[in-house]
C-alpha cells in the first residue's frame, strides 16, 4: 500500500519547525528516520495530511557533557548513540541499549528523539529514560520545558507533548564511580521488539545498595518503574536472597498489567540484570 496524501515542509531551522507546527498542530506529524512512522502511513494506520520533515535540524544532532549530566540532541541517530565514546564512557547503558535496537539500517536512520516521542513502550530507549530519571527538554509556543522522562509517557505512543511542541534534547545522568548498571531484554529474534526489558542502576557504597533504579519495557501501557523491587533493595547488601526477593517483587508488579508468561519474564529478567550489574564495575 502507499501512505494517503500529504503536504511535505522540510525546515532548516527549529524556528521554523515550531512556526510550522504551531501553523498545522494536530494536522501534522514530524519526519526524523521514519523506522516508525513510514510503516505505518504505508499502512494507512497514520494518515497525516502534513509531514514536517527534520532532517534539516542539524543543530539538533549533538552529544555533549554538561555538569553531571549527558545532552543529547533529538536528531541524534541510534549509531551515533551506540558507538559514541562520550556516551559509552558517560551513560555507557544507554550506549548498550542503542545498540540493540532492530537492525543495522534502522540504526542508521532512527534517532533518539524519535523513538522517545514515538512512546512504543516495547522500545528500548523508553526503558532506559525511565530507569535512569533522565530529562527531556521541549520547546513550543510557551517556551522551554524540562519533563521528567517517569512524567512524558503517559500510554501506547502517547506523550505529554502537545502538538505544537518539539522536543530538542534528552539528558541522562553521567555515571557515578560507585554506580553498577545492566540492560537485559528478551525478544523473540534478534531485531525484534523486545517482549520484555529491564534496565538496572544500583548506586553501591560500603557493601550497601544505596541506591536502586529499575525501569521495566515491554510490558504495560508504557516504560515503568519497579517500585516495590527498588524498595525491596535499597539500603540492603546485596546478597543473593535479597536479589531474589527484589525480582518477584518486579514480578508481582508486571502482573498487574501482564499475564504469568511475562510477569515471570520480567522477574526472571530482573534478577539477571541485578546480578549482571553488580558484576559490572561504574566503567562500564
Amino acid at each position: 500500500m502507499k501512505p494517503s496524501r500529504f503536504a511535505y515542509f522540510a525546515p532548516r531551522s527549529v524556528d521554523e519547525c515550531l512556526g510550522l507546527l504551531a501553523e498545522h498542530g494536530e494536522d501534522a506529524k514530524l519526519l526524523a528516520g521514519g523506522q516508525s512512522l513510514v510503516p505505518l502511513m504505508n499502512l494507512r494506520l497514520a494518515a497525516p495530511e502534513v509531514l514536517i520533515d527534520v532532517n534539516g535540524l542539524t543543530e539538533l544532532d549533538y552529544v555533549r557533557d554538561d555538569a553531571d549530566q549527558l545532552v543529547i540532541g533529538a536528531l541524534t541517530r541510534h549509531r551515533t548513540v551506540a558507538s559514541s565514546a562520550a556516551v559509552r564512557a558517560g551513560c555507557p547503558m544507554l550506549a548498550q541499549a542503542a545498540a540493540l535496537i532492530g537492525y543495522p539500517a534502522i540504526r542508521n536512520r532512527g534517532t533518539l528523539g524519535g523513538s522517545l516521542a514515538h512512546a512504543d513502550p516495547a522500545s528500548e530507549l523508553p526503558c532506559v529514560a525511565v530507569a535512569l530519571d533522565a530529562e527531556l527538554v521541549t520547546l513550543g509556543p510557551g517556551g522551554r520545558r524540562t519533563i521528567p522522562a517517569r512524567r512524558f509517557f503517559v500510554s501506547h505512543f502517547t506523550t505529554v507533548l502537545e502538538a505544537d511542541e518539539l522536543l530538542v534534547e534528552a539528558r541522562f545522568p553521567r555515571l557515578a564511580d560507585n554506580d553498577r548498571w545492566a540492560f537485559v531484554e528478551f525478544s523473540r529474534k534478534s531485531g525484534d521488539f523486545a517482549v520484555a526489558a529491564v534496565a538496572v542502576d544500583l548506586g553501591l557504597r560500603d557493601g550497601r545498595l544505596q541506591r536502586a533504579r529499575i525501569g521495566v519495557g515491554g510490558v504495560g501501557e508504557r516504560a515503568w518503574r519497579a517500585t516495590g523491587a527498588e524498595q525491596a533493595l535499597a539500603g540492603a547488601e546485596p546478597r543473593p536472597d535479597v536479589l531474589a526477593r527484589a525480582a518477584e517483587s518486579a514480578g508481582d508488579e508486571a502482573a498487574a498489567t501482564a499475564d504469568g508468561y511475562r510477569s515471570h519474564l520480567v522477574a526472571t529478567l530482573t534478577h539477571r540484570a541485578l546480578e549482571g550489574a553488580l558484576k559490572r564495575n561504574g566503567a562500564g
